[in-house]
């Protein structure tokens, strides 16, 4: 089986703010799988299903959104873990979440490293005891004024942003299809590019 996480803060207040770009990436790819959204486990919104991704057998998806705050997502990721037939994190897992040092809309993917800062996957590294994990960061860029960074996060997106995100979205469920289907080494050469235009799905 695999997972994909997506990290943010639970709640309407947060519902649409930079700091749940991972949330709406996962839901992204949620709704383009026919996946629902609509089950409470494991402290967090599940859903699971079969995707077919042109190319691949049917695989066994689960996507996961925690519903502690941010800096607290790891509880609800090792206890999915503990409980869903997922063989090995390093290969079968993804986490999807935002990042300030990347540009708007770009995306970034890592086979494991440390967390650049970010609470979420800090604590989901610290519970699960190993740094192995592959990651999808989704650029939310930092203020240009000296706004506080934390101010920022809990911001909504500008207008001229979320009209721009669901084609950039969309981009982040493709990069996640090519990570289920190929891996994430394929995904990262595919994705990770200074300048990367926004491309079709696999099947496409």
């Amino acid at each position: 089986m695999k997972l994909v996480v997506g990290l943010g803060n639970p709640g309407p207040r947060y519902a649409r703010t930079r700091h749940n770009a991972g949330f709406r990436v996962a839901e992204c790819f949620a709704a383009r799988h026919a996946i629902a959204l609509d089950a409470e486990r494991f402290g967090g919104i599940f859903g699971r299903g079969r995707v077919a991704i042109a190319g691949s057998a049917p695989l066994d998806v689960g996507v996961l959104e925690p519903q502690e705050f941010m800096n607290r997502s790891g509880d609800a990721v090792a206890l999915a873990l503990s409980k869903l037939p997922v063989e090995d994190p390093s290969r079968d897992l993804i986490v999807a979440l935002d990042d300030v040092d990347l540009p708007f809309g770009r995306l970034r993917l890592r086979a494991g490293g440390g967390a650049a800062g970010q609470k979420g996957l800090t604590h989901v590294i610290e519970r699960l005891g190993r740094d192995d994990l592959p990651r999808l960061r989704f650029g939310i860029g930092r203020p240009q004024t000296a706004m506080d960074v934390t101010a920022w996060v809990l911001e909504r997106f500008s207008p001229e942003q979320e009209q721009a995100l669901p084609g950039l979205l969309a981009s982040a469920a493709d990069a996640i299809d090519v990570w289920l289907r190929d891996g994430v080494e394929a995904a990262m050469n595919r994705f990770n590019r200074a300048e990367r235009p926004l491309e079709a799905a696999p099947g496409d």
